[in-house]
């Protein structure tokens, strides 16, 4: 496959005018691409497919590492075929690979998730690749407990996690904690090596999230939610994070965090180290109605879920990855190729899998979007193969 004329989001996170070159499943160097063709074939060879791009962006498939599900499909409560439906409404959104999240539940009932997705990890090219687990509780603070159910909170308990991670078969990327839990600094000492360690649903203040990034934390679940705001005689766990040169992920879906905070989120991390999450659950998708998450039963109405019994509370979102970017460049102002990294390179990389996903560079799999100007999805391709 080669696509011409296209604008292409490239390694300097600029957008350049160039081609694309695929062979197989992955990107590859023009002169590898000619060298495949050969000399006898023609402009297009017997298995070339040209798509001119003129007026369209190219852009890396997006990673989603914070999501439930959609679809009426929870991650927590699908069978192979509900998992199936997930992963094929990802990869019709652009969205070709993900994390997803499980919700605060019992070892027994995680320990049935886990291999749930281990069996599942082998998918086909018409549905996104499950490339991870982003374990969401049950380590997490009862002053914080958002649309987790508290009957199913847990210390931090490494034992626990090796367990579930050996289940998974090392799928678990993503570990979230509140770090002022008793067995808290232990758990982070012990386990920072082996995973990435998530501060969430904390009421932490600035010096115990201080230490536990210090001592190995390095990720920060869904920023501005489940957490103290920032306060001028008690900064918080945000700036601790800022100071600590911390991955932040951010849900932009226009309901979870006001534009002005998503914009001033931009400005005070990393420009490598923001990412955008969908932090979906089962009713994306789907009309207006009643659905669950973790259990617990969510009215969802427009973009907005909450809890039915306590409406003040958001169960996470009803918008996909790819919408929850298009609204951070059309609605709040973040530039494009801002965007476009916090949705796809940096989450690859939050998770460890940058060297097949999350950029356009030679040799990663040829995962790649084409979107007009107005950020309309033209065309997706999924490892080489044209899925729409």
């Amino acid at each position: 496959m080669k696509i011409t004329e296209a604008k292409v989001f490239t390694k300097t996170h600029k957008f350049e005018a160039r081609e694309l070159y695929v062979i197989g499943e992955r990107i590859c160097s023009e002169a590898d691409y000619n060298v495949q063709k050969g000399p006898n074939s023609g402009e297009n060879g017997d298995d070339d497919i040209v798509i001119a791009a003129p007026d369209l962006y190219a852009i890396p498939g997006l990673v989603d590492i914070h999501f439930h599900g959609a679809m009426g499909q929870d991650f927590c409560e699908a069978d192979a075929e509900g998992l199936r439906t997930i992963a094929r409404y990802e990869a019709e959104h652009g969205v070709l690979a993900i994390c997803p999240a499980t919700m605060t539940y019992g070892e027994e009932k995680l320990s049935g998730i886990m291999k749930n997705a281990r069996d599942f990890a082998d998918n086909n090219t018409l549905e996104a690749d499950l490339v991870g687990i982003n374990m969401e509780g049950p380590f997490i603070s009862p002053d914080k407990i958002g649309a987790q159910n508290p009957k199913f909170l847990h210390l931090p308990d490494a034992e626990m996690f090796r367990r579930l991670q050996k289940e998974s078969g090392g799928l678990i990327k993503l570990v979230d904690m509140a770090p002022e839990l008793e067995g808290s600094q232990e758990f982070i000492k012990e386990l920072a090596k082996e995973i990435n360690i998530s501060i969430a649903h904390t009421n932490a203040d600035y010096d115990v999230a201080k230490e536990a990034f210090e001592i190995g934390a390095r990720h920060v679940t869904h920023l501005f939610n489940a957490m103290p705001g920032i306060n001028h005689r008690n900064p918080g766990p945000i700036i601790a994070a800022k100071e600590a040169h911390a991955e932040v992920e951010i849900i932009t879906d226009g309901i979870h965090v006001h534009p002005a905070m998503v914009r001033t989120a931009f400005e005070m991390f990393d420009e490598g180290k923001v990412c955008i999450i969908s932090d979906s659950m089962e009713a994306t998708g789907l009309p207006d109605g009643e659905y669950q998450l973790g259990g617990q039963a969510v009215t969802v109405h427009g973009k907005r879920a909450v809890l039915k019994d306590n409406p003040d509370t958001i169960a996470g979102s009803a918008t996909n990855l790819f919408d929850c970017m298009a609204c951070a460049v059309k609605v709040m102002g973040i530039p494009l190729e801002k965007a476009v990294r916090a949705a796809s390179e940096n989450p690859a990389r939050a998770i460890g899998i940058d060297g097949d996903y999350g950029s356009l560079d030679a040799g990663k799999y040829a995962n790649i979007l084409l979107i007009d100007k107005d950020l309309n999805l033209k065309y997706i391709i999924k490892k080489g193969q044209l899925l729409k």
